[in-house]
């Protein structure tokens, strides 16, 4: 049976990065203070808080990479979430939990989002098959009940009334900009054109190489 891990709440932050004079050697952050979520969570079994923090931009790379609806933010949350107790193949440690060891049986043989050749329905399918595996027989994930939620904000100070999902943050403001995942998409293909060994070929409306354009300009007459 899968273990239980109590969602608590979600709170939206951003990359650091100087937004006054630090009157220091400070770089900014490379992405320029970019939407980042953190949700809190707790592992009764274990007794153990995790924060999982979220990039925004980690629900556009797996709207991309997996061909998922960039409109279902739930689903991709959802992904985003249970991702990271899919059991690695090459891990030995799984050897030795059950839970990861089904996950890995029920998803063998399964494509990923690397494998060439994959129709994007069968790549949809595939990411949603593991991630019911996990559910199944590694993590399930609940919302820690909604008293104790709301007993927790009382504690801290805060004024905020504990939502019946403590995803809602998430679920009500995340907005995925097609723009940006066409983009990401295209950058997946590129890397995925790379890693089956098949020289990729520049296309002007789909496959495209890293960081160039493909265009078309009038043939310069020469004298």
């Amino acid at each position: 049976m899968a273990d239980l891990v109590q969602v608590w709440d979600a709170e939206l932050s951003y990359t650091h990065t100087p937004l006054t004079d630090t009157r220091a050697d400070v770089p900014p952050h490379v992405d320029g203070a970019e939407p980042i979520w953190c949700v809190y969570q707790y592992h009764p079994a274990a007794a153990m808080e995790i924060h999982h923090a979220l990039p925004h931009s980690l629900l556009e790379w797996r709207a991309a990479m997996y061909a998922l609806d960039p409109d279902d933010v739930p689903t991709l949350l959802d992904v985003a979430l249970h991702e990271p107790y899919i059991p690695a193949r090459t891990d030995v440690f799984t050897r030795t939990d059950p839970g990861a060891a089904k996950v890995l049986e029920a998803t063998a043989g399964l494509p990923t989002c690397w494998t060439s050749g994959v129709p994007d329905a069968e790549r949809r399918d595939a990411c949603l098959a593991r991630i019911a595996a996990v559910k199944e027989y590694r993590v399930r994930l609940e919302p820690a009940p909604q008293p104790l939620r709301a007993e927790a904000l009382a504690f801290v100070g805060s004024d905020r009334v504990a939502p019946s999902d403590p995803l809602e943050p998430i679920l009500s403001l995340a907005r995925l900009d097609p723009v940006r995942v066409e983009g990401r998409r295209m950058a997946v293909e590129w890397l995925r054109a790379h890693r089956s060994e098949r020289l990729p070929q520049p296309m002007f409306d789909r496959l495209k190489p890293p960081a160039t354009f493909i265009g078309m300009q009038p043939r310069m007459e020469t004298s």
